[in-house]
């Protein structure tokens, strides 16, 4: 079992910055492919960012290209989004996930939600104009 604790959101304005973490406990993270959600009320849950096991390969979604990044540092088993110039559009409950998928490459990462196993609880980022 992973657990997955995110911290970093809040309230800011569009043009600002925000670092999110997600602190995993139970098992180290450079074993699993991860990624970052988020939801916005009446809205399904979207792909944000996804980062592979070990050799780095990352996956984003148009709108954030360019302007957030998401890493691992694994000395503190933690995933990190990096997020600059942010909109209002980005304004939504962010997730931290993890896929526990086995006999995989290091370079996998699923681009289907229902594939990850562990969840954290969701942070909340609002982003004024």
């Amino acid at each position: 079992q992973v657990q997955l604790v995110e911290s970093g959101g809040g309230l800011v304005q569009a043009g600002d910055s925000l670092r999110l973490s997600c602190a995993a406990s139970g098992r180290t993270i450079s074993n699993y492919p991860m990624g970052w959600f988020r939801q916005t009320p009446g809205k399904d849950r979207e792909i944000v960012a996804l980062i592979s096991r070990r050799l780095g390969s990352t996956y984003y979604r148009d709108s954030v290209k360019g302007r957030f990044t998401i890493s691992r540092d694994n000395a503190k088993n933690t995933l990190v989004l990096q997020m600059n110039s942010l909109k209002p559009e980005d304004t939504a409950v962010y997730y931290c996930a993890a896929d526990k998928v086995l006999f995989e490459s290091d370079s996998y990462y699923s681009k289907r939600i229902n594939d990850y196993d562990y969840w954290g609880q969701g942070i909340q980022v609002t982003v004024s104009s």
